[in-house]
């Protein structure tokens, strides 16, 4: 008999909200419909506390997938976490308050509300980094609070200023808000969705459980800034050049520095980073819909992509590097398998569900006439995503065996494999799912052969380099792989301000933190040692202690 814990309920539930969102979802397109539901918290005379919930295409659309995906994370994580203990207990309840503030996000077209589930986006999310109570973890739990704080700060500034405006309703009246409060917005939502200079939290967040960065890097946290976005979208404001380079840079910073580092979570926040990008410089081009298409079909693989790895760390004794993972697909065929069937649709291999919209988006850019510097930059970080998805799989498939002898890897872990089939089922049909169903293809995109062919030719250049690079051993200096496997140091700056500040500080402090060096623990060094000198001139002679007694009355007079 079947023993139904919290963890199969919530499962269930999950999945069946999901469903109710999908039939949601075709009902609106099909009749075309837009429901504002009013629910009244509080009255007292003319004082009325309303919450708004607001129901369409684009919000039923991206519930059901934050849902189906929550559910496949739920059952992965029953065996991934440990079953019927206290601690996964506490998991189980960290994940469903951080889905259900994501649908708080999602529903509400009110500036208010949403601050209420991005805060609460924010606080679960720093509960979820430093679930591994450890040093790494709390301090990537505090990078990744204090820059999502940040947005904070600017959706605050928005509340104030839509004052003016007689209404915090903002999906209503975006046609009449001024530049700067969009550039607010853009600010906030770039904290959010990791762009330049916001972009060291995200892999600094792989500290989180496996099963956590599923959720947090395809479809809730990292793409609420890109959902609030469109939201807000208004052509004149969006079609912005200053902007459109921010993410395109965003998006070759973290698809080159995906190509050295050796942390297998970590390259695929990284790819998730770069995906960001893609999605930000196509709303700055005036594309909304195609970014939310690409922002769908992205959460499919990409939940696959970290599940897959989840199991791989999970047999490994908790191994993360690269570079010691070996010919796994000889013992694990079936996870391997899944792993490079998201590898391809992240790379927009032809028929996988990231082809359709990662190469209807660049023949729709390369319709709007960008200039030729875009383009290349555009391709280029194409190539660039195919490199080292082609290194992963060189690294899973194809790499000698470097871990421990004598040890078998199985694919037997049956809700594990389970939740890999269904999202693997999904990043194969679900992009022309979506794209037949929203009609997106009706589109008259006139283009010439080569430029037609120009995607899929970068894609096997990337292949083909990636490979190549594989069988090169520091062909740099090693400087530079340091510099682009710490996001060109964006996130270990700190390091030398650290010993340039601290490197003449006493003996105690060597190892301080700035914190602990002006706080609480620099004063009780301080005092210890204030101490151990008095009790140094006390215990000395009788004459050094009065002449020290005359100084200090000399000094005092």
């Amino acid at each position: 008999m079947l023993f139904l814990n919290y963890y199969y309920i919530c499962f269930f539930l999950m999945l069946l909200s999901s469903m109710l969102f999908l039939m949601m979802d075709f009902y609106f397109i099909y009749y075309d419909l837009i429901f504002v539901i009013e629910w009244n918290l509080f009255s007292l005379n003319s004082v009325d506390l309303i919450y708004l919930l607001y129901l369409d295409w684009i919000s039923m659309s991206f519930s059901f997938v934050v849902t189906f995906i929550s559910s496949m994370v739920i059952i992965y994580s029953k065996s991934y976490m440990g079953e019927y203990n206290y601690i996964s207990f506490r998991f189980l309840l960290l994940v469903i308050m951080f889905i259900i503030s994501m649908m708080l996000m999602i529903l509400s077209p009110n500036l208010i509300s949403i601050l209420l589930g991005w805060d609460g986006l924010g606080l679960v999310s720093y509960c979820l980094v430093i679930y591994y109570s450890s040093i790494k973890s709390y301090l990537a739990g505090m990078v990744t609070c204090l820059i999502n704080r940040l947005g904070d700060i600017g959706l605050l500034i928005s509340i104030s200023w839509l004052f003016s405006y007689g209404s915090w309703n903002f999906i209503f009246y975006v046609d009449l808000y001024t530049n700067f409060l969009f550039y607010l917005i853009f600010m906030s939502s770039f904290t959010s969705s990791a762009q330049i200079p916001f972009s060291c939290w995200l892999p600094a967040a792989m500290a989180a459980p496996t099963p956590v960065s599923a959720l947090v890097h395809s479809s809730t946290l990292v793409t609420a800034g890109v959902y609030l976005l469109i939201r807000f979208f208004n052509y004149l404001n969006y079609y912005n050049e200053f902007f459109l380079y921010i993410s395109m840079m965003t998006m070759i910073l973290s698809s080159f520095c995906a190509n050295f580092e050796n942390d297998l979570k970590k390259i695929i926040a990284l790819s998730t980073l770069s995906q960001l990008g893609l999605m930000m410089s196509c709303l700055f081009l005036g594309l909304y819909n195609f970014s939310f298409f690409h922002l769908l079909s992205h959460a499919m693989f990409k939940s696959l992509l970290f599940l897959c790895s989840g199991i791989m760390i999970y047999k490994m004794s908790d191994n993360q590097d690269v570079r010691l993972i070996g010919c796994i697909c000889l013992s694990m065929p079936y996870t391997t398998c899944c792993f490079n069937i998201s590898n391809m649709a992240l790379c927009g291999l032809p028929f996988l569900s990231g082809f359709f919209s990662k190469d209807l988006m660049l023949e729709l850019m390369v319709m709007n006439s960008m200039n030729f510097c875009f383009c290349l930059l555009f391709y280029f970080s194409l190539g660039l995503t195919a490199c080292y998805s082609i290194r992963l799989f060189y690294y899973s498939s194809l790499y000698n065996y470097k871990h421990f002898p004598y040890v078998s890897y199985l694919d037997d872990i049956n809700s594990m494999k389970f939740s890999i089939f269904i999202l693997t089922f999904f990043s194969i049909i679900f992009g022309n799912m979506y794209l037949w169903m929203m009609d997106m293809d009706l589109l008259f995109v006139c283009l010439p052969f080569y430029i037609k062919l120009m995607s899929l030719i970068f894609v096997m250049l990337g292949f083909y380099l990636g490979y190549e690079l594989n069988w090169f051993n520091f062909i740099f200096n090693i400087k530079y792989y340091l510099l682009n496997s710490s996001m060109w140091f964006m996130f270990s700056y700190s390091i030398y301000l650290y010993n340039l500040f601290y490197i003449y500080t006493l003996d105690s402090f060597k190892g301080s933190f700035w914190g602990e060096y002006f706080g609480a623990y620099g004063l009780s060094i301080s005092l210890i040692k204030l101490s151990n000198n008095y009790q140094y001139y006390f215990l000395n002679s009788l004459k050094g202690f009065f002449l020290y007694s005359i100084i200090f009355f000399l000094i005092l007079i």
